[in-house]
């Protein structure tokens, strides 16, 4: 648990003080009462950061309530855009001639309005439209504080087809090495003969489209480029830099629109809103003048209300003028201020410590509730794992609107977040005004020397300044490739240390990790000069989560690893090698999280062990760079009985990366222990497994199943997933399938005709 002091400094001194002056009673009896709320908000600040026990167990919403996720993934498609879009449309269509061909120079539409009124949504609805018409697209954030590099590398990476993929990178070059000036040249001369799509979001300063717009050939191909920011002068540079460049200025929804959205998120549809509360949420709205980021944020505070006028009218007068006469800054301020001071101070404390991520930034889910956990904020109580609490945490928010779902994974459920710049600069400012985190590298804040440190962020190019006391820290989180990163060995009392794109970190600048006694949570993410972790780790005996993401090259996870019993979650998922697991992994009988599994370089002992891992519940395997393994044989049928012996025990999740091999040991799997399997979640990726209805007939536990075939699913295994009771989401990634539109009826009308009516995905690329 976290802990903070419940003495306001100086408490005693100042009473000692008030007792003898010879002031007004009046005078007196207002300092008194502004000590005691003094102690009344640090006593709530501690219970906060010790997690709040019962509110979290507590937590009413279990998963996303759909509707929240509707608010920012369909709704807004259907709420006020169609006009916008199809005047979008209509200028981007301007330079196309009668004859459907592309003759002109590419147009640019900057779309300008203040924060919160959906400039993102309407700019990517228009993108969702007209994307397919175009090989050579991308959709990129820019926000306030650029990393111009990383951005040029972005669009290099999406706009690159995979057959020139090699050729345009040049191995590493590109993506590592290459200075701004090359990449821009490099983007140049690519779609110089090429028709593009990309769209540049939320641009905040002439000066970074100044730089970003040498990437635009001006070639007679029908080219299409969309910018969005809130600065006037900005959408002006834009559209002075193309000869048919046009401003849009985005409006605030209409009544009738608000009033949409608003009841949507409540009530599904607006007939359903009760007589009763007809009036006031019409009060309501007319404080949210038109702003949908106000709508989703009052609706979503409204949710986890009883739906009753008193209730609602409080809201009314809690959030004063809203954005109805302020600026839509001001307003949303209020709108938020209150939506904040409403939550459980659990999610209080969850909701601060987004304030650690860069604008735009798109935060994993899973990765955030470690963090969460990590720091203490949620913790195993009444025998709820502390994930499953952290989920719930993570659910609540988003079904309060203060996040939103930043994307989905293939079964269509949130693996993601991302915070509106709006709540971001919220968010910010209360951490920054109860000494909750510290950002270093974002512009417009300066910390204060002299400062107790207790969550440090280092961003952009940011530099530790002088006087800045680092002994306390207890989280460190460092983004990007420019930074400072400070020496571990001043921060002992870290709990969280994570480095994110940090391609400048090195072996040497975790010499002393081992020194970090507390430390929790510990990631490692693209730093791809890092080739070892030290034989240190051993004594990071509290570490409970270690991820390993991105390298491209062999990572070597240390023996001394194994030493660490309490460590639940190992997760080494990287780009073109593989990580080395020593064998001792397999004593290491607390994991419940383990995902990097490269079958053919491990031992057949390693092999047979896995299955006394009786604790997993999620495991990911890889069958990559076969060649070399020469006890394939004996170690295959091992790989079966461990399998086998793991969803008996906790398995729910297995996850196989493959290109050649599962087919046959599935199959096997089946034939040699045809008992009823536990797993909930199936993935298989890389290869054709179509053809394995014995296998799919084990698994009658089964939601969620992904899986590869060749032009079709067989009749046998449409009939046996038919048969699947449990089933909820199904992927499918078709090779080589013929566009016929029968290849597909089959399973679709089988999903139609299931109970549940599982959700059906047809997967046409990686």
């Amino acid at each position: 648990m976290l802990h903070e002091s419940a003495k306001p400094d100086g408490f005693m001194e100042k009473i000692r003080s008030l007792l003898d002056r010879t002031k007004s009673r009046h005078r007196i009896v207002k300092e008194i009462e502004d000590l005691k709320k003094k102690v009344i908000e640090v006593a709530e600040r501690k219970q906060r950061y010790r997690g709040g026990d019962q509110s979290v167990v507590n937590a009413n919403n279990a998963s996303v309530d759909p509707r929240a996720r509707f608010i920012f993934e369909d709704a807004m498609k259907l709420v006020g855009i169609n006009g916008p879009k199809g005047e979008l449309i209509s200028l981007m269509e301007q330079d196309q001639s009668g004859d459907g061909s592309f003759k002109q120079q590419p147009n640019l539409i900057s779309i300008v309005g203040s924060g919160g009124l959906g400039k993102t949504t309407l700019a990517n609805q228009v993108y969702q439209e007209l994307k397919g018409q175009f090989k050579h697209r991308a959709f990129l954030s820019v926000s306030r504080n650029p990393d111009i590099k990383e951005i040029l590398r972005s669009i290099l990476y999406e706009v690159v087809s995979k057959e020139d993929f090699k050729d345009v990178m040049k191995g590493d070059y590109v993506s590592t090495v290459a200075a701004e000036n090359q990449l821009i040249k490099t983007i140049w001369d690519y779609l110089q003969d090429k028709r593009y799509f990309i769209v540049l979001d939320d641009i905040w300063d002439v000066k970074t489209w100044n730089l970003l717009e040498h990437v635009f050939p001006k070639s007679n191909c029908g080219s299409k480029v969309i910018t969005t920011t809130r600065i006037n002068d900005v959408a002006q540079a834009c559209s002075r830099s193309f000869t048919n460049g046009h401003i849009y200025n985005i409006r605030p929804l209409s009544m009738a629109h608000s009033a949409q959205l608003f009841y949507r998120r409540l009530f599904n549809h607006e007939e359903k809103c009760p007589s009763h509360l007809q009036e006031i949420s019409g009060q309501i709205l007319e404080k949210c003048g038109g702003l949908p980021l106000a709508i989703i944020a009052i609706s979503g505070l409204l949710s986890s209300k009883e739906k009753t006028k008193e209730q609602w009218n409080l809201v009314k007068i809690s959030i004063g003028r809203g954005v109805e006469r302020d600026s839509s800054v001001e307003g949303m301020s209020k709108i938020l201020s209150f939506s904040y001071f409403d939550l459980p101070l659990h999610l209080r404390t969850c909701l601060l410590y987004l304030s650690i991520y860069p604008e735009d930034y798109t935060i994993g889910k899973e990765n955030l509730i470690r963090r969460w956990i990590g720091e203490g904020f949620i913790h195993e109580q009444n025998g709820i794992p502390a994930y499953n609490l952290g989920e719930r945490c993570f659910n609540d928010l988003v079904n309060r609107s203060l996040i939103q779902s930043g994307g989905r994974d293939k079964f269509d459920e949130v693996n993601s977040c991302r915070v509106h710049d709006i709540v971001l600069d919220f968010i910010v400012s209360k951490a920054i005004e109860e000494n909750f985190v510290t950002l270093i590298g974002v512009p417009g804040i300066n910390p204060i020397a002299g400062n107790k440190v207790r969550r440090l962020s280092i961003q952009n190019d940011g530099q530790i300044p002088s006087g800045l006391i680092l002994s306390s820290v207890r989280s460190l989180n460092v983004f990007g490739g420019n930074v400072e990163i400070p020496s571990l060995s001043e921060l002992r009392l870290l709990r969280v240390l994570a480095f994110e794109d940090c391609e400048q970190l090195a072996d040497d600048h975790l010499a002393d990790v081992g020194n970090l006694l507390h430390l929790r949570y510990l990631k490692l993410n693209h730093a791809h000069s890092v080739t070892k972790l030290p034989q240190e780790t051993a004594e990071l005996q509290h570490l409970r989560a270690l991820e390993v993401h991105g390298h491209n090259k062999i990572m070597e996870i240390p023996t001394a690893i194994c030493q660490v019993e309490r460590l639940e979650c190992l997760v080494t998922l990287v780009t073109d090698d593989y990580t080395i697991l020593p064998d001792e992994i397999v004593d290491m009988k607390a994991l419940r999280v383990l995902v990097g599994v490269n079958v053919y370089i491990h031992s057949v002992g390693f092999i047979k062990r896995l299955g006394e891992l009786t604790n997993l519940r999620k495991l990911g395997m890889l069958f990559v760079n076969s060649d070399a393994d020469e006890e394939w044989e004996e170690k295959y049928g091992e790989i079966v009985s461990s399998i086998y012996k793991l969803t008996q025990a906790n398995l729910d999740s297995l996850h196989i990366h493959t290109v050649n091999e599962p087919p046959e040991l599935l199959d096997n799997l089946s034939k040699e222990h045809p008992e009823p399997l536990g797993l909930r979640e199936l993935v298989i990726e890389g290869d054709d497994v179509s053809g394995l209805a014995a296998w799919w007939g084990l698994l009658m536990n089964l939601q969620k199943l992904l899986f590869c075939a060749y032009e079709r699913v067989s009749d046998e295994d449409v009939e046996t997933l038919r048969s699947l009771s449990d089933l909820k989401y199904l992927c499918i990634h078709l090779w080589d399938a013929p566009d016929d539109p029968e290849v597909k009826a089959p399973l679709e009308r089988a999903m139609k005709a299931h109970p549940n009516r599982p959700k059906l995905v047809w997967i046409d690329e990686y």
